[in-house]
């Protein structure tokens, strides 16, 4: 086995052989895609969620090698995100096990099994009811405030998700319990994040907000918190940033909008 973390409460289920263990392992098939599946499991009385990958193979990799991509091959990605977040103090999904074989990077079969984040909604399934029953300006500007304050704690952890959509952020009724983050596995960590992948987040986040009863004031605001900085002094030195993070926000919203994954109540 090429590099393995099992904690002591689930070793029993892991033991001798993690890697094929986890593969015998049953439960509720959640996501199925290409090389990648994730299982909600029971162990113990726990709810656990396994993601298995099983190599993407050479094309894929050198496919995005040659469009300047990263490529995933496995679950370390994940394991390594969850785990720097945990350290730092932000909610994400606790880390139970990871594996990995040792075979080549094409090939390589991997896992994480990650502590269900039990009590959590996701913020796309909140923000949807918005639709139907209004929130509060209360409401709306206190939901905001925490999104803003934690997309920038999540930045300044030196983490991009690459995926920064509300359905990936989480919120618990406790309100003294803060916001969560999930679905990593296309995580990256930086010393200091390049503006490029900053921007991209952020144009992931306010895209996925775009259909919601959300004001430009309310956009301004989550600018303020998630910079720290009055809004004249951030738009005189990194405006176009901000226009950019926009610009990018819109051209996600046209194409959703050709495959019928947006609303079409956004008006620019």
């Amino acid at each position: 086995m090429a590099d393995a973390f099992i904690r002591e409460d689930v070793a029993p289920f892991l033991a001798d052989d993690p890697v094929r263990r986890a593969w015998a392992m049953q439960g509720e098939v959640v996501r199925d895609v290409a090389g990648r599946q994730t299982l909600r499991v029971k162990l113990g009385g726990a709810v656990y969620y396994l993601k298995r990958h099983q190599g993407v193979g050479l094309t894929e990799i050198l496919k995005n090698w040659l469009v300047g991509k990263r490529p995933i091959v496995g679950a370390r990605n994940e394991y390594e995100a969850c785990r720097h977040l945990e350290a730092r103090g932000l909610t994400a999904p606790r880390v139970a096990a990871f594996a990995e074989d040792a075979a080549p990077a094409p090939a390589r079969a991997s896992f994480v099994l990650t502590e269900e984040l039990a009590g959590y909604e996701d913020l796309k399934v909140k923000t949807l009811r918005w639709l139907e029953v209004a929130p509060t300006p209360i409401e709306k500007r206190r939901l905001l405030m925490r999104v803003a304050d934690f997309a920038r704690r999540f930045h300044e952890a030196g983490l991009v998700h690459r995926d920064f959509y509300l359905c990936h952020l989480l919120e618990h009724p406790d309100a003294d319990l803060e916001l969560g983050v999930l679905d990593l596995h296309r995580a990256l960590i930086f010393e200091e994040i390049p503006r490029h992948w900053r921007l991209k987040d952020l144009a992931a986040l306010l895209y996925s907000s775009l259909d919601l009863p959300v004001s430009r004031l309310s956009w301004l605001r989550f600018v303020r918190v998630y910079t720290g900085r009055p809004l004249k002094e951030v738009f005189a030195e990194d405006g176009a940033f901000w226009q950019d993070v926009y610009t990018r926000a819109l051209k996600l919203y046209r194409k959703g909008e050709r495959k019928s994954l947006t609303r079409g109540n956004f008006q620019p």
